[in-house]
């Protein structure tokens, strides 16, 4: 497989009544989970230049850019529903592949599922 058979999609942490900082380690939280399976990639979503004299990179709070096989998404579908449910208020957001998705962990199976399947098409 080459990098053109990659997946990239951006995913949006949402919670209920949580402040930046809960967001934020919520999202870095799922973000070193993700690390631990076959994607091919997965960081926090960079919003580009830092202001003049801060430290470090600038980044979007409760963002992730992931790029994914298309083999190992059920994989990574099955950590991101088990994380969903392992928090009250939890929900994600998809953007990639010209789809944008917000729903249960369970509507984002079929769909990716479904883009899996379309990316198959795409190489016969």
């Amino acid at each position: 497989m080459t990098t053109d058979d990659l997946i990239k999609l951006e995913i949006e942490v949402l919670a209920e009544d949580t402040t930046k900082e809960e967001l934020d380690k919520m999202t870095r939280n799922l973000l070193a989970e993700l690390r631990e399976t076959d994607v091919e990639s997965v960081s926090l979503v960079s919003t580009g230049q830092a202001p003049a004299g801060s430290k470090g990179d600038p980044i979007t709070i409760g963002q992730l850019a992931i790029e994914v096989l298309p083999a190992a998404i059920p994989s990574v579908i099955a950590l991101i529903q088990a994380w969903v449910m392992r928090g009250q208020g939890r929900n994600i957001k998809f953007k990639g592949n010209g789809i944008e998705f917000e729903g249960s962990p369970e509507e984002l199976r079929k769909l990716l599922t479904k883009l899996e399947k379309k990316e198959k098409k795409k190489k016969k």
